[in-house]
Order: structure tokens, then sequence, then C-alpha cells
């Protein structure tokens, strides 16, 4: 599993990795079944502290991504995200965020199709 985290990003650093294996999971590259590195293993190569990690891997717990298991690590449980009505408030959102920042209809569709593109990258 490889992931990033960007000191520049707004997000918190749960956040970054919690989204990282989110996209890792929808991308097929963390498939149902698979076990994610230990806490401290991420926190390490991360340079974060593991706590960051812990919350970031109990996060995707409550969404149902992964299930832990204490002293045998969590495992990935669903390729399932959310119920499609949320995702499609959520996409709704994001679209409205870029328009607001005054992205050209154009633009906008060049983000999608890289996002896309770097999404399905396998499938193709």
């Amino acid at each position: 599993m490889y992931i990033t985290i960007d000191e520049s990003d707004k997000r918190p650093l749960y956040q970054q990795v919690v989204d990282e294996i989110k996209s890792l999971i929808a991308g097929g590259e963390l498939p149902e079944g698979a076990s994610l590195p230990p806490v401290r293993q991420v926190a390490a190569d991360l340079g974060v502290n593991l706590n960051t990690i812990a919350y970031a891997y109990r996060q995707l717990q409550k969404e149902g991504l992964v299930k832990i298991r204490h002293g045998a690590g969590a495992v990935v449980t669903s390729r399932l995200l959310r119920e499609s009505t949320e995702l499609r408030s959520q996409l709704g959102t994001a679209l409205t965020h870029l328009a607001l920042a005054g992205l050209k209809l154009s633009e906008v569709r060049d983000l999608i199709e890289a996002e896309l593109n770097r999404l399905f990258k396998e499938s193709d």
C-alpha cells in the first residue's frame, strides 16, 4: 500500500490518510479481504504520530470499509463507500466548490477526466 500526505494540504493528516486509503479501495488496489499495514508501520513510513493513523483506521471502520481486529490488524471489508444518493450529494457539493472557485466548464471536465483516469488506470 502506497500513500502520501501533503503538508501544504489544508485537510487534517488523518483525513488525508483516510482519503488515500479510500482511493486505493475504490481503485481496486486494496480489494475486499486485503490487510492494511500495521498502524505503527504506516506511522513510521509517513513520519506521523501513530495515533493519527489509528484514528484514520477507526474512521474507515466507522464507514464500514475496514474491520479492525485488535492484535490482528485491519482488513478491507467493503468496496462500497456509501449509498449512491449520499455519493451524488458529495459529488454535487464538490462540483459546486469548483464552480465557485471560478473554474470554467471545460476546466472542470478536464479535472474530472484526469481523476477518472487516475482512479481507473488499471481498468483500461
